[in-house]
């Protein structure tokens, strides 16, 4: 009778020791997965909060951003781009004006051709330092030896060959800049392309560097990457474009200086000026 007591204790002993065990236990297992659903769940907020804003995450790679991450050949491709840029739209800006007046110049010519010309006063009007203002000068020189030297012969080679070489110097001067718009068409792609095969490489060093390809450590030298070709393309269009635009412009000119050109030649010859 006295061992019953002794074995309820030591059976009620064992139980609360393995209650005791198994609330430890349990505890433990909701101690250590507690931070781990923390974590989780504050990672899919921040990752629904980067969705439901894209403003943060567009203005996170604008050309500031790309400046920023670029390093210095990045950054000297991109100034070189830059000047490509400024100068075509400088030169096609001054030609187009340069041509306008041309055309102006030209009409103002004719009109005085269908009467006696002038040639002092049309010196007067048109600049000498202009395209056309040399066309003049040397048709007046050639006016001028033959009045000077009587009796020359072959006055009309001598007429045409002055008149040839106001005509060599106004195309040089009408062509000038034009070589500069060819090369940056040529050549921007390509500067572009240079800026691209750099900003890969850089971003392939980042990647060594830190040692995972996460996307916040590769986006920036990759959309550099991407971004630089479209620059290079956007300096090579508009220089190729205004470049055959300015020719054909010129080729026009051309055409109208000719014909101007043989009226004068003609109006010399017959010694019909004033």
């Amino acid at each position: 009778m006295n061992m019953r007591p002794a074995r309820k204790e030591k059976v009620l002993k064992c139980f609360y020791i393995t209650l005791l065990s198994f609330l430890l236990i349990v505890a433990s297992e909701n101690g250590l997965a507690q931070p781990a659903a923390i974590e989780d769940t504050t990672k899919v907020i921040s990752d629904i909060g980067r969705i439901e804003s894209p403003e943060s995450s567009s203005s996170a790679y604008g050309f500031q951003e790309l400046w920023n991450q670029s390093d210095l050949v990045a950054r000297i491709t991109l100034l070189i781009l830059l000047g490509m840029s400024i100068g075509t739209w400088t030169i096609f800006i001054s030609k187009y004006i340069e041509q306008i007046n041309l055309s102006a110049q030209c009409k103002k010519i004719n009109s005085q051709l269908a009467e006696k010309l002038d040639f002092n006063a049309l010196q007067e009007k048109i600049p000498e330092s202009s395209s056309v203002g040399l066309l003049i000068k040397a048709s007046l020189d050639a006016k001028n030896d033959l009045e000077t030297i009587k009796g020359v012969k072959n006055d009309e080679d001598w007429v045409v060959n002055c008149i040839q070489e106001g005509i060599l110097e106004f195309e040089l001067k009408l062509h000038k800049g034009l070589t500069f718009l060819a090369t940056v068409g040529s050549t921007a792609p390509f500067v572009g392309l240079f800026g691209t095969v750099w900003a890969i490489y850089h971003a392939l060093i980042k990647i060594g560097l830190v040692g995972e390809a996460s996307l916040d450590k590769v986006a920036g030298p990759v959309g550099e990457a991407l971004v630089m070709t479209a620059i290079g393309l956007a300096v090579a269009v508009p220089a190729v474009l205004g470049y055959n635009w300015l020719v054909r412009r010129n080729k026009v000119l051309l055409r109208n200086i000719s014909s101007l050109s043989n009226k004068l030649m003609f109006k010399i010859i017959m010694r019909q000026t004033i």
